[in-house]
């Protein structure tokens, strides 16, 4: 047996194949993105990848008790790219409440949210589901995320039909003044009801699909709606940006408190790619208005240049119906 032992054990040290096993050694900095971040994980085929997972959530799906790795396991991933430095992956298993908490820690720290989504339907409480990116060294990269990851579980939720949503002092339909929205905003909108809405074709791009030209009155377009009144508005509306714009589009919502609520593409094989970006908010329509003039200076600028959209050119009458939903 010791003879055995010998053999075995130098066949280890020497690597033989067939007979060491393959235990690969973490790039340097890798235990130390460990620490930082305070989650547990593994290396496997090139890839740190840490554990996020919500088992503080007790989550049922059609009225089925679910365990967490039937799919609320959250997770960060990173592997080297060009120069030494990682790329880290990501997708994070959220409440609604800590979606946009998140996302703005997210983007505090130099970090890229890639997409906002569902995977479930009758799920409670509500799920969603965040993908994030981020390129630099592993230390850094940990440090970046940790900021996100710290609010995970421990912002306060509301109930669902808690007294705040549920209350008298809702925005109703009420007087909005349409040309002081306009006039913030840059573009003309339509009345529809009670609703104001203003449509904005994206005339800068040459977007084509099978051959045929995509436009506003396809859906290539970036909408906002107003309802309330001036003191008490909601706006909802969808921002079709290319891929670049992003990130700005993202930080110039949640700098204007407006909420981000799903990133997603509309059109498949469509080239350039289009991705398009839904929020909601809440205020004055002052404020409303001031933080969409936001969201449009960041759209449809040459890349390093500053500029956006034009203001007051480019908008859409009449076509509320046909280019959105609220």
């Amino acid at each position: 047996m010791k003879k055995h032992a010998i053999i075995v054990l130098t066949a280890v040290s020497l690597g033989w194949p067939g007979l060491a096993q393959d235990v690969p050694a973490m790039p340097k900095g890798y235990a130390d993105a460990m620490s930082i971040v305070g989650k547990t994980g593994d290396f496997k085929d090139n890839v740190l990848k840490l554990s996020v997972p919500r088992s503080d959530l007790k989550v049922t799906v059609d009225g089925v008790e679910t365990p967490t790795a039937f799919g609320f396991g959250g997770w960060i991933a990173m592997t080297k790219g060009d120069g030494g430095k990682d790329v880290m992956m990501g997708d994070l298993v959220l409440l609604q409440d800590e979606v946009n908490p998140v996302m703005s820690a997210l983007l505090d720290n130099g970090l890229e949210v890639t997409a906002l989504h569902n995977h479930f339907f009758w799920e409670q409480p509500r799920i969603f589901y965040m993908h994030v990116h981020g390129y630099g060294t592993a230390s850094d990269l940990a440090r970046r995320v940790k900021a996100a990851l710290d609010l995970i579980g421990k912002i306060k939720v509301r109930e669902a039909q808690s007294a705040e949503r549920s209350a008298p002092g809702g925005a109703v339909a009420g007087t909005i003044d349409t040309a002081k929205i306009d006039r913030i905003v840059g573009h003309n909108g339509d009345r529809n009801g009670a609703v104001y809405k203003i449509t904005i074709g994206r005339s800068d791009l040459n977007v084509k699909e099978m051959g045929a030209t995509i436009n506003s009155r396809m859906g290539l377009n970036t909408w906002a709606a107003f309802f309330g009144s001036d003191d008490n508005a909601v706006v909802a509306g969808d921002v079709a940006m290319l891929e670049n714009e992003v990130t700005p589009v993202l930080k110039a919502l949640r700098k204007n408190d407006l909420n981000v609520v799903a990133i997603h593409h509309h059109m498949i094989g469509a080239r350039p790619m289009i991705i398009f970006l839904h929020y909601w908010g809440k205020g004055t329509t002052e404020k409303l208005a001031t933080g969409i003039r936001a969201v449009l200076s960041e759209i449809g600028k040459p890349v390093g240049q500053a500029g956006g959209m034009p203001m007051g050119g480019d908008a859409n009458p009449g076509q509320a119906s046909e280019t959105g939903k609220l």
